[in-house]
């Protein structure tokens, strides 16, 4: 004889919880359960701390996509970045996750590895999800692609450079503070043969970080040789291809800035491979400020572009386009750069002040 027993997958299925069970846990309506759940600010105090309780105790997980049929919105942002293998972009969605998150919103990402073709799949997906806005953050525009989301009144948001439109906003960065700051430390340290390493100038980012540099070094009474400036592609390959060529000069730079941290990782293995110390032969400086950068031997002295700060600052410009009643206001003041002083800069070597500081020799 086999003992019946109570097997509650089989023969007892769980009531699914919905908003009706929150309002009457928590003693409230269904609309003020909905508000609470929506984050509507205008809530009563008292009123959503006891359906916050009454979610907590039933257990409550949201059906979002039920929510977004009823509301008209999907509660889900986009970001199309330009390539997953940088570690700027995964340090950039996780301050734009993180935010959205903050006002429960999700993310869609799209990479675009620096191909229209993919780039046009990436738009294709945000269309299919029907997502409430884009941010692109590719530090480049590709327009015809980008008419798409438009011609659905679907709001963006760029760096540094946005098309003319009611919904697309700009996120400007003040690359000329930190790097500014870059040149004078180095003018400082002694250093007058500067390199620069710029990224694409088919990006509107690499042209502006060239220009600030050129003004920069104009500005402190120094003069930009044209043979120190090098056109590179933001990868640490070609960082080890341009530090190479201006190694090879007859009168090679003693300190090297570069348009993004990976290239300034490229330049130190450049360097590495030639024989050189650092920052004893070279001095590097980076731009971005990315996590690796603090973990690199020796620690690479940049300039600290903030990846949370941009990425909150584009999830609150589409949430400024969206807020309907609820009003966002965006405040879009330039993000600031400041340089970050590490141990790939010093004295150069053979100055002056280098042979102050040599050891005198035993007798």
């Amino acid at each position: 004889m086999i003992k019946k027993g109570r097997d509650s997958r089989n023969s007892e299925v769980d009531k699914r919880i919905d908003i009706h069970d929150v309002a009457a846990e928590a003693a409230v309506s269904i609309a003020t359960a909905s508000r609470v759940l929506n984050r509507v600010s205008t809530v009563d105090p008292v009123l959503k701390k006891r359906v916050l309780a009454a979610v907590d105790r039933l257990g409550y997980i949201p059906n979002r996509q039920a929510r977004a049929l009823v509301s008209g919105r999907s509660n889900l942002f986009g970001v199309i970045i330009s390539d997953i293998t940088n570690p700027f972009f995964p340090e950039l969605i996780r301050g734009f996750e993180s935010r959205t998150v903050e006002i429960g919103y999700e993310v869609l990402i799209g990479s675009t590895d620096y191909d229209p073709a993919q780039m046009e799949l990436c738009v294709q997906r945000m269309l299919e999800r029907n997502v409430d806005g884009v941010a692109v953050m590719t530090f480049g525009i590709e327009a015809p692609l980008l008419d798409r989301l438009a011609a659905k009144h679907i709001p963006m948001v760029f760096i540094d450079v946005a098309p003319r439109h009611e919904l697309a906003t700009a996120i400007k960065i003040d690359y000329e503070h930190g790097i500014n700051e870059a040149v004078q430390h180095l003018a400082v340290l002694g250093h007058r043969k500067i390199a620069f390493i710029s990224g694409p100038r088919t990006l509107h980012s690499a042209v502006a970080r060239e220009r600030a540099f050129r003004r920069s070094m104009t500005q402190i009474g120094l003069k930009v040789q044209e043979n120190y400036i090098i056109e590179g592609d933001h990868t640490i390959e070609r960082g080890q291809q341009t530090f190479a060529a201006l190694n090879k000069l007859q009168n090679p730079p003693t300190a090297i800035m570069c348009s993004n941290d990976m290239t300034a990782i490229g330049v130190m293995h450049g360097a590495f491979d030639a024989g050189l110390r650092v920052p004893r032969d070279l001095s590097i400086i980076g731009f971005d400020d990315i996590h690796l950068a603090r973990h690199m031997l020796p620690p690479l002295t940049t300039v600290r572009m903030s990846c949370r700060e941009l990425g909150g600052a584009a999830v609150d410009a589409l949430r400024s386009h969206i807020a309907g009643k609820e009003k966002v206001i965006f405040k879009n003041d330039p993000l600031k750069t400041s340089l970050i002083v590490r141990q790939t800069t010093a004295i150069p070597k053979g100055s002056l002040a280098d042979l102050r500081k040599a050891p005198r020799s035993r007798r």
